[in-house]
């Protein structure tokens, strides 16, 4: 249950609307459902203004499908990542409302469209990083923030960025993702005042270490204002400019 539907049962208890004991059956179930292979909790969206996502990689179709499910009878916008084609078909066999993101390996449970709050910016250095790059970016959409992307301006071709500049300066904040050597978000934190969430990708040859030389590289950028998340972790960028961007807007 999310903090809108909250807020307005305890306004109808409020009214008379609603009995107590009503509304306490409604909320018994608060913060966690035992499913015994998870523990599934329904209580996040109340703490941070979004819902629990589910992380497919190792969990069977089965298993995604009833967390899935759960979190739906509550929430608008749940969010299973890195979703194969096995859970995929398995949500859309479901009976559930699903939106397939095929190139953010995301499925977005109870979809609910709404115009999105502040400017959040996710640049890729690639055409190879855009699959994290779209995770990024649809999971910010999903928890309610305005996304503008600019793919393909990497340090190969910095001609290619600069004419988007004046947009980075509007964002609140940018999501960089970038294989190979890591350089991009150096070369942005160097050039705009925002806050810049590096997103090290595993795309690359041998010597890229899947990843572990854009991340040592956005570790040690010497460009004020940059943060890293892990190695292809589209998701956790994408939440973290939500708070970002909710903060600046004094949204939550």
């Amino acid at each position: 249950m999310d903090r809108e539907k909250v807020r307005a049962l305890l306004e109808a208890v409020a009214r008379g609307a609603v009995a107590p004991d009503r509304a306490l059956g409604e909320l018994r179930d608060l913060p966690v459902h035992d499913l015994s292979f998870a523990r599934v909790d329904v209580h996040r969206s109340l703490r941070h203004g979004v819902p629990e996502a589910v992380f497919c990689p190792g969990k069977t179709p089965a298993q995604v499908v009833e967390i899935a499910r759960r979190l739906a009878a509550g929430h608008d916008n749940v969010l299973c990542t890195r979703a194969d084609s096995a859970v995929v078909d398995a949500l859309q066999a479901s009976g559930l409302s699903c939106r397939v993101h095929a190139d953010a390996r995301l499925v977005i449970v109870n979809p609910r469209v709404a115009d999105g709050v502040g400017l959040i910016a996710v640049v890729s250095a690639g055409t190879s990083d855009m699959p994290v790059a779209e995770e990024a970016a649809v999971t910010a959409e999903a928890m309610g923030n305005r996304v503008e992307r600019v793919y393909d301006c990497g340090v190969a071709g910095l001609h290619r960025l600069v004419p988007h500049l004046d947009r980075l300066n509007e964002a609140n904040a940018i999501v960089a993702v970038a294989g190979m050597e890591g350089a991009l978000p150096s070369v942005i934190g160097g050039l705009v005042d925002r806050p810049v969430i590096a997103v090290p990708t595993s795309v690359g040859y041998g010597a890229s270490l899947g990843g572990l030389t854009a991340l040592f590289a956005m570790l040690n950028s010497c460009a004020p204002g940059v943060s890293v998340v892990n190695i292809d972790n589209g998701y956790g960028a994408g939440a973290q400019a939500n708070q970002i961007n909710k903060l600046a807007c004094k949204v939550r």
